[in-house]
């Protein structure tokens, strides 16, 4: 009879141990979309009742079959049921840059449905939490009227302080970020190209009577790029952004099979289920 030469340890090798498929992790703000923002937006607006309609635009040969057509443009517009607001899958649709980022989500709303002009948009980027877009479009769903001012800036920085940000040192009624200094919210100029009602909001030279909007981003690593950006236009109204802005900060965890590669190390994990 031979005996093992190390009793402790089995002769078969070990039962490989399960890797979870999905995590609940935190913070939310470092999470990413995990590869479904245009679903788990879709949904909300489908749970809402908005309409949606697909509009595709493409190129076909003579004679070409129509399964070899080119499909050019592609793009998802949800609509609200009082057509007062609307949202925009604008990543297949040649979209323009936030932050070297393209945008995904357009969101708009105006005041008049008669009206084919916009009173505010605001922008959003691949990464930005599924579950905080959402929550800034059941805000912006419960509004009577979208695009009526209510409360001032505190209104956000108040929603992310609330759950522990910073308040910048240097401007602390006009910005603020999260703890490790990966995530931002500032009230500012806007960007190039955000569209806005206010003729005052399209002045090109920068001077006292140019309006501010919010803009928000995480950067993990400073100079390393950016996880997500977002937009506001001039006129979405204050307390639309606080709710982004309160959803963003939550230390509630979210649901995620696919995280960034930029701060996965920095994310809490535990199995999910």
């Amino acid at each position: 009879m031979e005996a093992p030469l190390h009793p402790d340890f089995p002769l078969d090798p070990p039962t490989p141990i399960s890797v979870p498929s999905a995590y609940w992790v935190g913070p939310r703000h470092l999470a990413g979309d995990d590869g479904r923002l245009y679903d788990a937006v879709a949904d909300t607006l489908a749970g809402l009742g908005w309409t949606s309609l697909t509009i595709v635009r493409g190129r076909q040969e003579p004679d070409e079959a129509p399964e070899d057509r080119q499909v050019l443009r592609s793009t998802a517009l949800h609509i609200s049921p009082d057509t007062l607001r609307w949202a925009q899958w604008a990543l297949s649709d040649e979209p323009f840059h936030l932050g070297s980022l393209p945008i995904a989500w357009q969101v708009s709303a105006r005041t008049d449905p008669s009206s084919p002009l916009a009173q505010w948009s605001a922008y959003f980027t691949p990464d930005v939490p599924g579950e905080v877009l959402a929550d800034f479009l059941a805000a912006l769903d419960a509004r009577d009227q979208p695009a009526l001012p209510l409360g001032g800036p505190e209104l956000v920085l108040d929603a992310v302080t609330a759950h522990g940000w910073l308040r910048d040192i240097d401007q602390p009624g006009a910005r603020a970020m999260d703890p490790t200094f990966a995530s931002h919210i500032c009230h500012g100029e806007v960007p190039p190209l955000v569209q806005d009602a206010d003729p005052l909001a399209l002045v090109a030279e920068v001077d006292e009577s140019v309006l501010a909007g919010w803009q928000a981003w995480a950067e993990p690593v400073f100079g390393a790029g950016y996880l997500w950006a977002a937009s506001f236009g001039a006129s979405v109204p204050h307390d639309l952004v606080a709710a982004f802005a309160d959803s963003l900060s939550s230390s509630a965890p979210v649901l995620r099979r696919v995280l960034p590669e930029s701060t996965r190390d920095r994310l809490l994990r535990a199995p999910a289920g």
